[in-house]
């Protein structure tokens, strides 16, 4: 894609979305539409100042299309309900599902390459691994919700004759960085381990109920949005195999790991506080999530990842601190 190409980028109010258009403009990119519900006032740093063409909502967004007829060349699909907290189904159905569908069917019309947002939601509990293979999503559980939609969409395009001329559905781990101020609950453990830092000199931890899991030592996949948004790039740029691929570091850390960077980053003593996983979500907590990411590699993508310290260090240090967004 040249820098004259028209993307679409939906979800661009939000954290991933408004990153990937941040890094859009960097590359020289401009024609971008962003799409989003734009309601939100507390998102509107996300999206103020960057280099756009248009400023789409997201229930307006087909009309719109049809209306102005332009050539679009692709589009990254980022908009989703991603509250792991929300039971409603039908929240999810409407719009990472059918919205979902939407968008996939117009890029099969319009002959247009998309990128879309999957996740590693759903993997559920991982006892089945977390291999980007397309006969594991009929197999898998996850464990609300939100991973259910991700999952119901993820079944869904695998199973369509009609496909856009490349796609990729990504499957994003524990992704922390700027742009995640708007979030409250949902924004990363790196983000409330930083605020609880600068406020109360210590961080609470979930203690371990699993016999296997010391206490802090339950293991997540942490990657760093600025190498999400360049794998978002890539696959822009390269276009290789159309499919499902899992996007985080394929390795494994520590909340505790986690909690030490925020603390070496902010150059103060540790302190740390257990405290009892609410039972509401002690069924429902993961003690490991690890991205195979031998499907990316093998695609093609060289570049190395950012260690959790890397980068932990430069969002505390870059972003966080004086609230800077990307």
């Amino acid at each position: 894609m040249d820098r004259n190409s028209v993307i679409i980028v939906t979800g661009a109010a939000g954290f991933i979305g408004s990153c990937m258009v941040g890094y859009l403009n960097r590359k020289g990119y401009h024609n971008i539409i962003i799409v989003d519900d734009f309601n939100d006032g507390e998102k509107r740093f996300n999206f103020e100042g960057k280099k756009i063409c248009a400023r789409v909502e997201r229930d307006e967004l087909f009309t719109w299309l049809d209306h102005y007829k332009i050539r679009i060349d692709f589009v990254f699909h980022l908009g989703a309900r991603t509250d792991t907290t929300e039971f409603d189904y039908s929240i999810h159905e409407r719009l990472n599902v059918a919205y979902s569908k939407q968008i996939w069917q117009y890029c099969v019309r319009m002959n247009i390459p998309l990128v879309y947002a999957s996740s590693a939601a759903t993997y559920g509990n991982g006892e089945l691994g977390y291999k980007d293979d397309h006969e594991l999503p009929y197999r898998l559980q996850p464990l609300n919700p939100y991973g259910v939609s991700k999952n119901e969409f993820d079944k869904w395009a695998l199973q369509q004759k009609e496909k856009p001329p490349f796609w990729a559905g990504l499957k994003f781990f524990n992704v922390y960085g700027p742009n995640e101020y708007h979030k409250g609950r949902m924004a990363s453990v790196i983000f409330h381990a930083f605020h609880q830092v600068q406020s109360t000199g210590k961080v609470k931890l979930f203690r371990s109920h699993h016999p296997d899991f010391k206490d802090g030592e339950q293991l997540r996949d942490f990657v760093y949005v600025k190498d999400v948004v360049d794998i978002c790039f890539w696959l822009m740029q390269e276009m290789p195999n159309s499919g499902l691929y899992n996007v985080g570091t394929g390795k494994a850390r520590t909340f505790k790991d986690l909690v030490l960077a925020i603390y070496a980053a902010l150059g103060k003593e540790p302190v740390i506080e257990f405290i009892d996983t609410p039972e509401d979500i002690r069924d429902k907590y993961q003690y490991f999530t690890e991205a195979d990411m031998d499907k990316l590699r093998k695609a093609g993508y060289k570049e190395s990842f950012y260690t959790l310290e890397e980068g932990i260090s430069t969002y505390v240090s870059n972003f966080l601190l004086d609230k800077k967004y990307y």
